[in-house]
């Protein structure tokens, strides 16, 4: 803390310094004026947190400086140090917020006295000042996921439609639709897997601006937002009637282009009644977007009624489980890249393929593995209407940069799984889960960096399932208890260092976010990290 000392007098000033016990008060800077003119452009300059003034000075005096801080800087503490037992000055005083009125001869005991009041009751009103800034900005971060969440119940029929539509209007003032809507949607899962991976990490950033540049183009014509019910979605909801909706999808997406160096495929509906029909016309340009032809070189997707599609089987890879089982066991690259070469051939009859196919063909490898590894499961995965449900991106799809079907990608994501479980089903024989060890290891490895369940399971070409079933077999904790245990005991180390934020350690053991990170130290340890860091100080 700083303070200010103000007397017409050096002498008076020079005495208070020097019978003043600063450090104890917590104050590190003491400035000095010889007048209240002069005072104001100290404290204008130096922000001081305490003020000790005398009253009768010349040019401008204690009462005029006392009215000074008490309209510009009410927050200053204000001690008067004066030589004039007037009951008018000590009315002035309380008036205008002063905290006490010592009389020359300063005494040390009542100097001191009076600085360690002011001093404590600075901090106190600095914590609840802090505490109302962080309520504040806690509540700014929290108003975009609230609107996000209002309008994600909107489009899927969830609360009361008036009162979610008088929220929308009132606290956040957004661009609704009057009485006609268009619905698009796009799904950073659809983008190749080179993108996808450079934004690991950091899907956030990239759906913020995503969002932005959509808000940006529709100009109040419309607003984009995250749908919270499935990760990576993000939802165009449009009602200007005046112009029509896809050339603005196409501005949209030369936008991003420009940003990202990629272009999306954009699922539209009709226009539907606005706000019954809302639910409606969103799961049209929901359904257009996963039942779009990954052969049809396109980026806006009309919504098409179910058996548009023409009435051709579906093709399930189910139909050649047994000859990828035994392909897997014989642990023979040949006969692994046959059966390949097998599916591949099929696929290449196909005249319409969908990303809800490619997700239907993962779900039925996931549930063909489960079987050859553990024999469980008797039904077939049954083909799932909602693809994106999960709190994680659904797996990578096998799409090239323009997000169209790569049957080289394909190829390789089954010659990758068979090899993957063709060395599973082969350590099985021996009983070592040499792979669970493995992943545990690659944890260590890398705990550093921000790492899911589907991370993991993408990496090791296994099911979430299965990982999370095996591993905590082998270490009677889940893949993430483990990755938090190891996270936090790195953290304690570091913590050792006074010079670390306790922000920056959480960064350097995986921990974007401080909060979640002491959240996870006190769950583990029964502590938070600064009382860790208080009690290893203390020993």
């Amino acid at each position: 803390m700083k303070v200010l000392i103000v007397d017409d007098e050096k002498h008076v000033r020079d005495a208070i310094n020097l019978l003043a016990h600063w450090e104890e008060h917590g104050i590190t800077e003491v400035l000095q004026a010889s007048d209240g003119e002069a005072a104001i452009t100290m404290i204008s300059a130096h922000k001081p947190q305490i003020v000790l003034t005398d009253m009768r000075m010349p040019h401008k005096d204690g009462t005029e400086l006392l009215t000074w801080l008490h309209t510009h800087a009410p927050q200053i503490k204000v001690v008067v140090i004066s030589g004039y037992d007037d009951f008018n000055l000590v009315r002035h005083t309380l008036i205008s917020g002063g905290m006490d009125y010592i009389l020359k001869p300063v005494q040390a005991t009542a100097l001191n006295a009076a600085l360690a009041q002011a001093a404590k009751c600075w901090q106190q009103e600095e914590q609840a000042r802090d505490r109302v800034t962080r309520q504040r900005m806690e509540v700014n971060e929290m108003k975009p996921h609230y609107a996000d969440k209002l309008l994600t119940d909107l489009i899927t029929g969830e609360g009361r439609r008036d009162a979610i539509l008088g929220q929308l209007r009132e606290e956040f003032q957004l661009p609704l639709p009057k009485s006609r809507c268009s619905v698009a949607v796009l799904d950073v899962s659809h983008l190749d897997h080179k993108l996808r991976s450079k934004f690991q990490n950091q899907l956030q950033l990239l759906l913020f601006s995503l969002i932005n540049i959509c808000n940006e183009i529709l100009q109040q014509r419309g607003v984009a937002f995250r749908q919270l019910n499935r990760a990576g979605e993000i939802v165009i909801l449009y009602g200007d009637e005046q112009r029509a909706f896809p050339p603005l999808l196409q501005a949209i997406n030369d936008g991003i282009y420009s940003t990202l160096r990629r272009r999306f495929h954009f699922g539209m509906s009709d226009t539907n009644t606005f706000p019954e029909e809302a639910p409606r016309a969103y799961h049209e340009a929901s359904s257009a977007l996963w039942k779009r032809n990954l052969l049809e070189p396109r980026l806006l997707h009309s919504y098409q009624p179910d058996g548009i599609q023409g009435a051709a089987r579906p093709l399930r890879l189910t139909a050649i489980q047994e000859q990828l089982r035994l392909a897997a066991l014989s642990g023979a690259s040949e006969q692994m890249e046959n059966v390949t070469t097998q599916w591949l051939n099929d696929i290449q009859g196909l005249s319409f393929i969908t990303p809800e196919q490619l997700v239907q063909w993962d779900k039925e490898w996931d549930w063909m593995q489960m079987q050859w590894l553990e024999g469980e499961g008797d039904a077939l995965p049954v083909e799932e209407k909602t693809t994106t449900a999960d709190s994680e991106l659904s797996p990578p799809l096998p799409l090239n940069e323009e997000g169209y079907l790569s049957l080289e990608l394909l190829k390789q994501q089954v010659r990758d799984r068979l090899q993957a479980v063709s060395k599973i089903m082969t350590q099985q024989h021996t009983k070592d889960n040499f792979f669970i060890h493995d992943i545990a290891k690659y944890l260590e490895r890398h705990y550093q960096q921000e790492i899911s369940l589907q991370d993991i399971a993408a990496r090791f070409f296994l099911s979430r399932e299965y990982i999370a079933r095996k591993f905590k077999q082998e270490y009677g904790v889940t893949l993430l208890d483990y990755l938090s245990r190891f996270r936090i005991d790195k953290a304690k180390q570091l913590l050792h260092n006074p010079h670390l934020r306790i922000a920056q350690v959480a960064e350097m053991v995986g921990y974007q976010d401080e909060k979640y990170f002491s959240k996870v130290f006190k769950k583990l340890e029964g502590i938070t990290p600064g009382e860790f860091r208080r009690e290893q100080t203390l020993g």
